[in-house]
């Protein structure tokens, strides 16, 4: 059974289902900056409820006085586990118990024989529900202990982490809000490596298919801090679509792939005949990280080709240069910019969080959406007749579409430099990154999301739309090169590295709201300070001792119709 908790006040418990009209009522931001950490925290009050399924309600959280949408908190105290997956997820038969699949070990490692509490910081989506199956799985075993797991959007996240870091009281395991990188985190020591934590380390490690951990994803110094949790190979570049709508339309992406202008098209007439009701497009706006995302897999697929993450995730590796100022970015803006003076989507767009999004789409108000299949395992639950569809990003007007780029390595859960709880840490984290957990993981969201153990994904009954998503995965995404598996000293770049402010994703939110009047000037702007910041760098990698240029960024041989091999990095040495 699950357990509401209450800190500070202004707790509302409103349903996923309903929209929040008074907007994320959070004025406080913290910049993680690269000498300072971040700026003066906020009074942070982490509540929500979560009773009886994974369905149930999510609980606004208050943060300096304010509102903050979107969290959920499940934690133990014994009884049944939530049902969290339908035969619609492809997982968990319907009104049975997810943790059902959960069969943890033995512990190995000494835990804390008193009453115990972790507490875990996350995302509310398709990696909840396996938190959701995991908490009361884990109370029964070891039943001293309890999980208290708080779901925010990554924006929350980014307000609620730093002020718990710099007060000394973060959770015990957290994911990093976006635009703060492993090496960043690393560096202000918010996080501290897995080595010690997770019992027979060396054992648990070698058993991670090959490439699933970089020096400069998920290792530092040597050190490992994280782990892939799910394969970095997918994105949210997928077409969602309201099967309903675009055949009202008289669209089928199913049949073969929007071209831009047949996407736009598409969007302006489901708006029309929804008259009111439901638009063309919706998009988790007040997330900058969502724009600048749909800019980069746009760019992508017309040939602008880089890497998927930290500070190369917008660079040309054939080049070296950063793609912000190519003709396949700003072509990228201008769709952005058409679909919106269309009133192509959803009114107040730019205010809705990651959550608030996905769950209105599912309820109807939009036709289609750019996102990724960790929606679908929630979907099923909140609203198990959305009749949707799964297809390609809208391609290229014209040519040949070009491939996604994804990155060895990966990471996802991060402990806390100063974690309360490190046994209870290792112990989760162990299991977590084991085949039967991984397995657990698949069987619990249907697949939507693909392991990088790929047993696990083999055993999983998948619904029709993540089978669609994981073949569009496999097709159209390749691996990329990663300078730092070529050069190793390329991870103490990073460690140096200065998160840029505005970043991509805010520039681009920017453009989008009308407060940058001028895209291409904007974008340059953008470059000019990319290059100066990695260049600024790089100096200050080799000043403390890295073998380390800017032609490490360079790859003039890679083909980025192909994944980047073995070979193709004994070569490029």
């Amino acid at each position: 059974m699950s357990t509401s908790v209450e800190r500070g006040s202004a707790i509302r418990a409103i349903s996923r289902r309903h929209f929040l009209t008074e907007g994320l009522g959070v004025t406080v931001a913290f910049v993680l900056t690269a000498c300072g950490g971040p700026a003066a925290p906020a009074a942070t009050a982490v509540s929500t409820a979560s009773a009886g399924s994974a369905a149930a309600t999510a609980a606004p959280t208050a943060v300096a006085g304010g509102a903050v949408s979107g969290a959920t908190r499940t934690a133990a105290t014994g009884g049944t586990a939530p049902a969290v997956a339908s035969p619609a997820t492809g997982g968990a038969a319907a009104g049975g118990s997810a943790s059902s699949f959960i069969a943890l070990p033995p512990p190995v490692a000494e835990l804390p024989t008193g009453p115990t509490t972790l507490r875990w910081l996350g995302t509310a989506g398709e990696r909840k529900l396996f938190v959701d199956a995991l908490v009361p799985a884990y109370h029964r075993s070891r039943q001293n202990i309890t999980i208290e797991y708080t779901g925010l959007p990554y924006t929350e996240i980014a307000k609620i982490l730093p002020a718990g870091i710099q007060n000394g009281d973060a959770p015990d395991l957290f994911e990093l809000p976006s635009g703060v990188t492993g090496a960043q985190a690393v560096k202000q020591g918010w996080v501290g490596p897995l080595d010690d934590l997770i019992p027979d380390f060396a054992r648990w490690k070698a058993a991670f298919p090959a490439g699933s951990f970089v020096e400069g994803s998920n290792v530092f110094s040597g050190k490992t801090y994280s782990f892939p949790f799910e394969s970095t190979q997918k994105n949210n570049a997928l077409l969602l679509y309201n099967v309903d709508y675009l055949k009202q339309a008289g669209a089928d992406p199913q049949a073969k792939p929007l071209t831009r202008d047949e996407y736009r098209a598409a969007a302006k007439k489901v708006t029309q005949q929804g008259a009111g009701k439901y638009y063309g497009c919706i998009i988790a706006g007040a997330q900058a990280s969502r724009l600048g995302d749909q800019v980069r897999f746009f760019g992508q697929m017309a040939g602008a080709s880089g890497g998927s993450g930290g500070l190369v995730a917008d660079l040309d590796f054939r080049t070296g240069q950063y793609d912000y100022t190519t003709d396949q970015y700003l072509a990228a803006i201008d769709l952005l910019l058409g679909l919106k003076a269309d009133g192509s989507f959803f009114p107040g767009t730019v205010s809705l969080n990651v959550q608030q999004a996905d769950s209105q789409f599912a309820q109807g108000v939009a036709g289609m959406m750019i996102n990724g299949s960790y929606t679908f395992p929630q979907w099923a639950i909140d609203a198990p007749n959305f009749n949707y569809g799964v297809a390609s990003q809208p391609v290229p007007n014209s040519g040949k579409p070009a491939p996604f780029n994804a990155t060895a390595g990966g990471s996802n859960y991060w402990a806390y430099a100063k974690a309360k709880q490190p046994a209870v840490v290792g112990d989760i984290l162990s299991y977590a990154g084991s085949l039967p957990g991984q397995i657990a993981l698949i069987n619990i969201i249907g697949g939507s999301q693909p392991s990088v153990f790929p047993e696990a994904n083999a055993i999983s009954t998948l619904s029709p739309q993540a089978k669609q998503a994981l073949a569009l995965f496999a097709e159209q995404i390749v691996l990329a090169p990663s300078p730092a598996i070529r050069n190793p000293d390329v991870a103490l770049v990073d460690l140096e590295y200065r998160a840029l402010s505005p970043d991509f994703g805010t520039t681009v939110q920017g453009i989008f709201t009308g407060q940058l009047a001028d895209p291409k000037k904007a974008m340059q702007d953008l470059q000019d300070r990319a290059d100066k910041e990695l260049d600024r760098a790089i100096k200050a990698a080799q000043a403390k001792g890295a073998k380390v240029s800017r032609d490490d960024y360079k790859f003039p041989k890679w083909d980025p119709s192909h994944n980047w091999t073995d070979a193709d990095y004994a070569a490029s040495k």
